[in-house]
């Protein structure tokens, strides 16, 4: 082991929370190391490219209140706005913001690479170094020790993580990324405890195989939002997704696999977000509804990948 450098805090991973907390420590005046697994999937957004929404926009209204970059991000790369639950009282009211994918995960990365005391690597710390009960630093896969005062962890999925499809199943990162296998046994010998989550995403599917004329066209809203409080607020609206519904068949075809599905078999062994079930577990839950709801989203302006929210 050799030392590389030190810092006044260092964040590990570059994911949303990853990007908010190396702003927040380098804008603050720190001197900042944002450590994640690969430059090219800083602010990658691996499920479905959407800011907001219940449950989660009064957070991107909090990040913006505290000068975090989301809002702003949301803003510059959104291709449609709609206020949800408008049909209930302004309390649940929350703004969902469908952005570009590509244009988010690239504008969000410039920003980090040119915000002044912060410092990005491409590196895969294995070891939270930990001295007379205080953390010194970290250490990398290649023996390489970066000191620091703080240390921020935002490692999402990745550690130890595993892809589940049906009823197979691999070691991997979300994205097809590499994945962190050593760092977790790290935070266990520090008494740190873990625990596993399970997210789910569904498989994209071509725009050009979709009979959408059969869909309910969704457009964004024609009065004009905004994220950000620093933002104006305009029409941003560049493109629409589609409304469409599961049905008998549908369901048919799942609960005569639901034998398959990781959720039933036991090779789930995490918890998962409580009101954002799979659509295997809607129709086991929900036996007595016909039919489930599922948004056909765009992904981004310039590719025919489509996000099926709800399946």
């Amino acid at each position: 082991m050799y030392t590389v450098d030190n810092y006044d805090v260092i964040v590990i991973g570059g994911g949303h929370a990853g990007c908010e907390a190396a702003l927040a420590a380098a804008r603050m005046g720190h001197r900042t190391l944002m450590a994640t697994i690969s430059l090219d999937n800083i602010a990658l957004m691996p499920c479905n490219p959407a800011v907001g929404g219940p449950g989660k926009s009064h957070l991107v209204y909090e990040l913006d209140a505290l000068g975090g970059q989301m809002g702003i991000n949301a803003d510059a790369t959104a291709i449609q706005m709609r206020m949800l639950n408008m049909g209930k009282g302004p309390a649940v009211h929350s703004l969902r913001c469908q952005s570009d994918k590509i244009k988010y995960q690239h504008l969000m990365k410039q920003t980090i690479e040119n915000t002044e005391n912060l410092n990005v690597k491409q590196i895969m710390v294995t070891e939270l170094k930990v001295e007379d009960g205080k953390v010194t630093g970290i250490v990398t896969e290649l023996g390489e020790f970066y000191g620091a005062k703080a240390v921020v962890l935002c490692t999402g999925t990745y550690l130890k993580g595993k892809i589940l499809i049906g009823d197979i199943d691999y070691v991997g990162g979300p994205n097809g990324q590499r994945v962190a296998e050593h760092f977790s046994q790290s935070l266990l010998d520090n008494g740190i405890e873990l625990m596993r989550f399970k997210t789910g995403t569904p498989a994209r599917v071509d725009k050009r195989t979709l009979n959408l004329e059969n869909m309910e066209v969704q457009e964004g809203d024609t009065h004009h939002h905004s994220f950000s409080f620093m933002d104006e607020w305009i029409n941003r609206n560049e493109d629409v997704c589609w409304l469409t519904y599961t049905n008998k068949e549908t369901h048919e075809i799942i609960t005569s696999n639901i034998h398959r599905a990781p959720m039933y078999s036991g090779k789930i062994e995490g918890v998962g977000p409580r009101y954002c079930p799979s659509i295997e577990d809607k129709v086991v839950r929900f036996a007595d509804k016909e039919r489930h709801q599922l948004f056909v989203e765009p992904e981004g302006t310039s590719t025919n990948e489509m996000y099926v929210q709800g399946m």
